[in-house]
């Protein structure tokens, strides 16, 4: 499917390649649907673009936490692991959202620590816990 987005235009999405987050992210819960993208010609990426599917004006930068020292240990509750499909260890994806702080004249970017993005990367279903 042809997807017209914010950052990066007209692009190609294959449907294997979307994620869906049934609950939506925290104020988008109409987003549903997402792609992940980033600049391919630049090696491994340090953060992703998560662009909405349902919003072409809707996108996060996302980056793993462990590139910026923190490790997450997360209990999923029962609903929460059946929401994602009861993931092996080794197919969980956990992201943080990074946002923009303004203070004192400058901009920062910072990670969301309090609610990351847990995505089951072999079905393609993700929450925010």
């Amino acid at each position: 499917m042809k997807v017209e987005t914010y950052l990066f235009g007209a692009v190609e999405v294959s449907p294997e390649k979307v994620i869906t987050f049934p609950n939506g992210l925290v104020a988008f819960e109409d987003n549903k649907r997402f792609m992940l993208a980033h600049e391919s010609d630049k090696g491994q990426p340090a953060s992703y673009t998560l662009q909405s599917l349902d919003d072409a004006g809707l996108a996060f930068q996302i980056v793993d936490p462990t590139t910026l020292g923190f490790n997450y240990e997360l209990a999923l509750t029962d609903a929460e692991n059946a929401l994602l499909q009861t993931p092996a260890p080794e197919d969980v994806a956990v992201m943080q959202v990074l946002f923009k702080k303004e203070g004192e004249g400058k901009a920062e970017v910072s990670p969301n620590l309090r609610a990351p993005l847990i995505i089951n990367t072999k079905a393609r279903i993700g929450l925010q816990k």
